[in-house]
């Protein structure tokens, strides 16, 4: 199911509405599709280079306002579903403990989430489940995904399909220990 759901989305590069599939594709990949956006955004952009910027903010867009759905979906389903059910079994305490600690860090959960091969989708979920101020998720949101579509984007732009194999392969990895990297130089400055 999941290599049809793959091929799907790669012939639906060569479509007269490829930005509103796009669109559609970045939305649910936040909150529910398993097959990311840049699987439809590399062929787009290799195709029309000069739409790249166009099909990144496509991405970026739509994918932080599936990101809202997403947290949407982990608001209210805890709401009715999880929080009777921890009440129940006594662990009311302990979740709103995680709750405190998964905020704390929530900006750079977002972030690396949002960057990085972590699914998205897991975090929008669970940063509604904790409710996160939904301001600091947006935003980060916003930041997060511009960086990874852009990144992507310019890349292809520039290098052509020579980089698509990097991209493809290593550009999750770069994007990982950059943000490794960050969070690391803060602790050490922090500590000083």
């Amino acid at each position: 199911m999941l290599r049809r759901s793959y091929d799907w989305t790669m012939a639906q590069a060569d479509h007269p509405r490829a930005l509103w599939i796009l669109a559609a594709v970045a939305f649910i990949e936040s909150s529910v599709f398993p097959i990311p956006p840049d699987v439809l955004m590399i062929p787009m952009i290799l195709a029309a280079p000069r739409r790249a910027w166009l099909i990144a903010l496509v991405a970026t867009v739509s994918s932080v306002l599936g990101g809202i759905a997403g947290y949407g979906i982990g608001y209210f389903f805890y709401e009715s579903l999880g929080q009777p059910i921890l009440q129940a079994l006594g662990k009311d305490d302990a979740m709103a403990a995680f709750n405190d600690r998964f905020n704390g860090v929530g900006f750079w959960a977002v972030l690396i989430a949002g960057v990085t091969p972590f699914p998205y989708k897991v975090i929008t979920i669970m940063s509604g489940w904790t409710a996160m101020p939904l301001a600091t998720f947006v935003v980060t949101s916003i930041i997060a995904r511009a960086l990874r579509f852009f990144v992507v984007a310019g890349l292809l732009r520039a290098f052509g399909a020579p980089i698509r194999e990097f991209i493809e392969r290593r550009l999750g990895l770069v994007f990982t220990a950059f943000v490794v990297l960050l969070v690391g130089g803060f602790l050490v400055a922090g500590s000083l």
